[in-house]
């Protein structure tokens, strides 16, 4: 069985209550059970953290024998060069996802700096987007 992460970043434990127009009515811990639900032959694992060293050291803890990381590093994204360091230092596949359209928001939003070291990315397809990083994964070998 595949153990697949999948890590939130800062802001959004608020899902469901932030920006409603932007990231949707949905709170997380109830889209992740549907996750659960949809891939019964994956080990899925939920991971927020609002600190950026709580991201790189999850990275760490899980990125040598996990399958596949989901990573939705919110701000950070555009921010963290060690984020993207730390993505570069383990050997389990990192998606990047995004739930909003992040190329059509504000300026300093367009640039990430996980782009370059995240093989797929799933950018403005809302909480559908886990989904569909989600299977990538598993179709990887």
């Amino acid at each position: 069985m595949k153990n697949i992460l999948i890590l939130n970043g800062p802001n959004l434990n608020l899902l469901g209550r932030r920006e409603p127009e932007i990231y949707g009515s949905q709170d997380f811990k109830s889209y992740f059970s549907e996750l659960v639900e949809d891939f019964p032959q994956l080990s899925l694992t939920y991971h927020q953290t609002n600190h950026e060293g709580g991201i790189i050291d999850k990275l760490h803890e899980v990125g040598f024998h996990f399958q596949g990381i989901v990573l939705n590093a919110g701000g950070y994204t555009h921010t963290s060069i060690s984020i993207a360091d730390a993505i570069k230092a383990i050997d389990t596949p990192v998606v990047e996802v995004h739930i909003s359209d992040i190329s059509n928001r504000e300026p300093y939003r367009k640039h990430s700096y996980l782009s370059a070291v995240c093989p797929y990315h799933v950018i403005g397809k809302g909480l559908a987007g886990y989904k569909e990083a989600i299977e990538w994964l598993d179709q990887k070998p």
